[in-house]
């Protein structure tokens, strides 16, 4: 579709860009060491790259910046990654040699290493999210008002809350909600349990227990939890060191996207297996339309467990993301297979 000559200054234009943050001209790019075109060539060349939407024109600026659809083609044909700069491979080996003795532990400090690497903001999915499913839900009956909410993993894992009961719920609605929860979510894995909550769930609810509406958002209180607690968020005011997000509005519905975890897990878990790049509008949701998020899965024995994103402008370092994620992810399936064994 492009020239060669073309595809060198969609190339230059870019990598200027992400370096620079300011609309690159001609001049500045026909000085560079491999350029052999004149500043007037190179201006045709801009134009008609423009023309064809890889390029924009901000303003009345002599000088152009990239388009979605020039970074798209730019991850897609132009990039280039594979080994680490020395400082960042010294970086992933230091983390690696690190005694880390959970899993936890080994996701939140994979989020905040990301973060402080690139300087974008990173999201972690642990395996727990992918790999854990609902054993059985218990809930034990302390007094007339509060019970002790039990929910078992596969794993063996157990965490419980402490609810308040509706006033005037009957032992066998406890029992009856009990055995709907077991027999329709029992096996399914800890990231779906809310949303199967409502699509598996309510309807019987509603026929069964008089309390329907106030049990159901108990439940759903103590399945939040479980989310929660899973998703690893590392430098999300890093977006407030970028040029493009001086506007505080703009900063705030990205800031508040971050914080809806419901949100965050949508975005990270319907990535694709290996490295997935998307670049502004592509991510389908309006507070990161001038945003990419580039996501890896890791594995274990094979299968996807977890995801790992990086969440920053579209003028991203892309291949030093996608160099940084490609090497971690592979390099996490040994650690936490050792620990699955």
């Amino acid at each position: 579709m492009l020239t060669e000559r073309q595809r060198m200054i969609l190339n230059a234009i870019v990598d200027d860009y992400i370096r620079s943050a300011e609309p690159v001209g001609s001049r500045s790019i026909s000085k560079r060491g491999e350029v052999t075109y004149s500043p007037a060539t190179i201006r045709n060349e801009m134009s008609d790259l423009e023309e064809l939407g890889f390029l924009e024109q901000p303003h009345t600026s002599a000088g152009r910046i990239p388009s979605h659809k020039g970074y798209r083609y730019y991850v897609d044909h132009l990039i280039q990654f594979g080994t680490l700069q020395p400082y960042d491979s010294m970086q992933m080996k230091h983390f690696f040699a690190e005694k880390l003795t959970a899993t936890e532990q080994v996701i939140q400090h994979a989020a905040t290493i990301l973060a402080n690497m690139t300087n974008y903001t990173s999201i972690v999915l642990g395996p727990e999210m992918f790999n854990t499913s609902l054993r059985h839900f218990q809930l034990l009956p302390l007094t007339e008002t509060t019970a002790v909410a039990i929910i078992v993993t596969n794993t063996g894992h157990v965490e419980n809350k402490t609810v308040t009961l509706p006033e005037g719920v009957s032992p066998s609605e406890l029992e009856q909600m009990v055995h709907l929860l077991n027999h329709k979510l029992a096996g399914v894995p800890l990231y779906k349990l809310k949303s199967q909550l409502f699509s598996e769930v309510g309807d019987e609810m509603k026929r069964h227990v008089n309390h329907y509406e106030e049990l159901m958002g108990i439940v759903e209180n103590v399945l939040e939890g479980e989310s929660e607690n899973r998703v690893f968020l590392s430098g999300a005011t890093n977006m407030l060191t970028q040029p493009e997000f001086k506007d505080v509005d703009k900063v705030k519905t990205i800031l508040d996207l971050l914080d809806e975890t419901p949100t965050l897990l949508k975005m990270i878990s319907s990535a694709q297996n290996g490295i997935q790049v998307r670049i502004g509008t592509e991510n389908n949701h309006q507070a990161i339309n001038n945003c990419s998020l580039i996501t890896a899965t890791y594995s274990i024995e094979g299968q996807a467990v977890g995801t790992i994103g990086i969440l920053g402008p579209t003028r991203m370092e892309y291949g030093k993301v996608i160099g940084l994620l490609d090497f971690l992810s592979k390099n996490l399936t040994p650690v936490l297979e050792r620990w699955y064994k």
